[in-house]
């Protein structure tokens, strides 16, 4: 067995709904029950990846037989769901800032720990008025940070940006991108995290237009909330060979090179509304 932690990071809004409205919104995005934090389903990431790719021997031992077949044997790769890790959110300096908490890491380093990643120690939580920086990127003069309505107390922390600097190694796929994350990355209390992810997902209000009159059609308004650009979402990839049919096992080796083929190719689209340029991501397996 093989494992890889995955890195997702959103180039433009992500929709992987759920079908039912939720409160004032029409079409929610999927959360995690206990912990309302978003998240693409490992289901959808499989089968966008499975989509990229033709019938062949290699294709079909990471992601299982076509239907028809569906009983000969399973895949050998299996895709855990992406959590958000980092959610971007307006700020009054550097445009925004990508804001975590204590739980969001804490999960993360679980993650890549099984992934054979080490990171440093984590720095304590800050306290609900606090927010923790790795640089002065994001300070309001004289020491504030201000994030949508929040306004905290700005605390540098050398630990911190210990901690970001290894992460942005794996995050991050160039060393600009490393600096900006360092720069902008922010971790607050999770009580002030829970509020965010309520009120910093991005809501759009759509309809269609009937042909003939050139309005809004009856009963064709509607809200859709997704996932915002920039977004940072994490999750594992682990490769179990499975026998294929008659045939020998691929080694993990073939597997985990086929998948990092596949997401090497460029932006990959997650979720639905793609045809609206929703769900276009860059995805890293390290």
């Amino acid at each position: 067995m093989s494992v890889k932690l995955c890195a997702v990071r959103a180039l433009s809004p992500i929709h992987c709904g759920t079908g039912q409205a939720i409160g004032g919104i029409d079409l929610p995005i999927a959360r995690e029950r206990p912990t309302n934090i978003p998240l693409i389903p490992g289901s959808s990431f499989k089968g966008v990846l499975r989509a990229m790719g033709t019938v062949e021997p290699v294709h079909l031992a990471v992601f299982g037989p076509e239907p028809k077949n569906a009983s000969d044997n399973a895949g050998s790769v299996q895709f855990s769901d992406l959590n958000l890790l980092f959610l971007p959110v307006r700020s009054l300096r550097a445009t925004f800032a990508w804001v975590t908490c204590e739980y969001m890491l804490r999960r993360f380093v679980r993650d890549a720990k099984e992934a054979k990643k080490d990171l440093p120690a984590l720095p304590a939580a800050p306290l609900s008025t606090q927010a923790k920086l790795g640089s002065d990127r994001l300070k309001v003069p004289p020491e504030r940070v201000i994030f949508e309505d929040f306004d905290f107390e700005a605390k540098q922390d050398p630990a911190w940006a210990t901690w970001l600097q290894k992460a942005a190694s794996i995050l991050m796929t160039t060393s600009d991108d490393q600096q900006r994350f360092v720069q902008r990355a922010c971790l607050v209390d999770e009580d002030v995290m829970a509020v965010l992810l309520e009120t910093s997902m991005e809501v759009t209000a759509r309809n269609r237009i009937d042909p003939e009159t050139h309005t809004v059609a009856k009963g064709a308004l509607w809200t859709e909330e997704a996932l915002p650009v920039e977004s940072i979402l994490t999750g594992l990839v682990v490769a179990t060979p499975v026998a294929q049919g008659s045939g020998p096992a691929l080694s993990v080796a073939q597997l985990l090179g086929h998948v990092e083929t596949l997401v090497g190719r460029g932006a990959v689209q997650v979720g639905g509304k793609g045809t609206v340029g929703r769900g276009m991501c860059e995805v890293r397996l390290t």
